[in-house]
């Protein structure tokens, strides 16, 4: 893919509406959410796992939280939770339910906002299918403390849109050459495209930290020295068998065990999420 070419056309579609439209409404949406996007540039690296974890930690500890499946053509949080629900996103985009209509309860009580599989019409949104996708998310961010976005993999149009929405992008990534060349290539198209100005890197599936601070000390050194960028280090979550019979299983990791190498990597990250101070920077446009 040339991604020179990938970035001068994104740079030009929509410019107004990724920046005075979704500027405007993130003024405007509940100052005490907190909208974060987890999302990848390679997929297989954990990141829709990791999103549903973090989820059901947060509502674990009081918090309204909601987990929207923004893999739009090819939605699976349904699959990993094990929840058939009866309505997704794409009644709501055209126009036969509203949001709060097809929310269905999860584990731990989080609430979530499951997506299509296999429409392809849903893989690219159109302009007033956002728009409208936009003003149903405002209205329901008002009860909420905490909304996790978990985007599909690439750099699609639709990963632009759904990072975009968001104050917080974490990028997750595995010690695979190809996940960290694909990270960086997400972390280029959203700042030089979208003007996101933070991000923090979540390393998966890695043997020890030293492995993680490789794999960080790498991607950061590339933002630097080409983006003039600096990436944050959230932590790292260590390769654990207990995952995957978790996913078989399909339950949440944290819940299934919750003494596993993974999930007390999970804990640690997510009190570090806690702590972490979204007012102080300007993340996203």
């Amino acid at each position: 893919m040339d991604q020179a070419r990938v970035l001068r056309e994104m740079k030009e579609i929509d410019r107004e509406f990724y920046g005075m439209n979704l500027k405007s409404r993130q003024k405007k949406r509940n100052k005490g959410v907190r909208v974060i996007a987890i999302t990848s540039g390679k997929g297989g690296v954990g990141k829709t796992n990791i999103a549903a974890n973090f989820a059901y930690i947060f509502s674990k500890m009081g918090e309204r939280v909601l987990l929207l499946d923004a893999d739009t053509g090819l939605a699976n949080i349904d699959v990993i939770l094990g929840i058939t629900p009866q309505y997704s996103l794409f009644h709501v985009l055209h126009g036969e339910k509203i949001l709060s209509e097809v929310t269905v309860q999860g584990p731990g009580g989080i609430m979530i906002l499951p997506a299509a599989s296999g429409i392809q019409e849903m893989a690219e949104l159109s302009r007033s299918q956002k728009l409208a996708l936009l003003e149903e998310l405002d209205g329901l961010s008002e009860n909420l403390d905490f909304m996790f976005i978990d985007t599909a993999a690439g750099i699609a149009e639709n990963v632009m849109y759904f990072n975009m929405i968001a104050r917080e992008i974490i990028i997750v990534a595995s010690p695979e050459p190809t996940s960290l060349t694909d990270a960086y290539a997400l972390i280029k198209l959203l700042h030089n495209g979208y003007s996101a100005k933070r991000f923090m890197l979540l390393v998966n599936m890695v043997a020890g930290p030293n492995e993680a601070k490789e794999v960080y000390r790498r991607l950061n050194s590339a933002t630097d020295h080409f983006l003039n960028l600096f990436v944050d280090y959230l932590g790292y979550i260590l390769c654990d068998k207990t995952v995957h019979e978790a996913v078989k299983q399909q339950s949440i990791l944290v819940e299934f065990s919750p003494n596993s190498r993974a999930s007390k990597c999970l804990f640690t990250v997510a009190e570090k999420l806690c702590q972490e101070r979204p007012e102080d920077y300007g993340c996203g446009i």
